[in-house]
């Protein structure tokens, strides 16, 4: 897919954007402990790709936008960088799978979307964990418990329930991204003179 310049420049934006999100509120999030931080960079940043996608609504520009954040990345303070950089590429490309099935963009491509980036979060640790850093998959699943059990004081036991529960908050808060990006996008194009799009949402 070729781009006009016009369009590199907007999705240089809005990967710059998504970008800034992982470097700033990142390094706040982890700073204040926030717990599920992943997921609520997943979903700021992809709500961001997914705006960038009604400026540019064209197969690849997701992933364009994806990639200009994960270069971003390399800026950000700390070392541990390699396995954000991997999350935002794959949230990028799941993001943008979705958004190229639906075709034309609309606010339940967009809902998917978020909601898929934001499930990502969850499923990473399973495999860069093992595939990039040599964790034992029990390790990673242990984790997984103890997140539930901090986070929803479900008992370790119940490790069913936990993944149900993550899953649902995964997909809820995701979903409610995807819907607010597409709204707030809408918004934007408005005030900003560009063409709406004629959905029944």
């Amino acid at each position: 897919m070729k781009f006009t310049t016009r369009e590199l420049v907007m999705m240089a934006v809005f990967g710059a954007l998504w970008g800034l999100v992982e470097i700033s509120l990142g390094s706040v999030f982890h700073a204040i402990d926030l717990p599920m931080t992943g997921m609520a960079l997943a979903v700021i940043g992809v709500m961001v790709a997914a705006i960038g996608r009604l400026f540019v609504p064209k197969r690849g520009s997701t992933i364009f936008i994806g990639v200009i954040a994960m270069v971003l990345k390399l800026f950000s303070i700390g070392s541990a960088v390699i396995g954000p950089m991997v999350g935002i590429l794959a949230e990028a490309l799941i993001a943008e799978l979705i958004l190229d099935a639906f075709g034309k963009p609309s606010m339940l491509s967009f809902i998917f979307a978020c909601a898929g980036a934001s499930l990502w979060t969850l499923i990473q640790p399973f495999v860069t964990g093992v595939l990039l850093f040599g964790r034992n998959l029990l390790v990673v699943w242990l984790d997984l418990l103890d997140m539930g059990t901090r986070v929803f004081g479900i008992p370790y036991q119940a490790g069913f329930w936990i993944v149900v529960v993550l899953v649902s908050v995964h997909l809820l808060f995701g979903g409610l991204g995807g819907w607010f990006a597409w709204k707030l996008g809408l918004v934007l194009k408005t005030r900003l003179g560009g063409e709406t799009f004629q959905t029944a949402g």
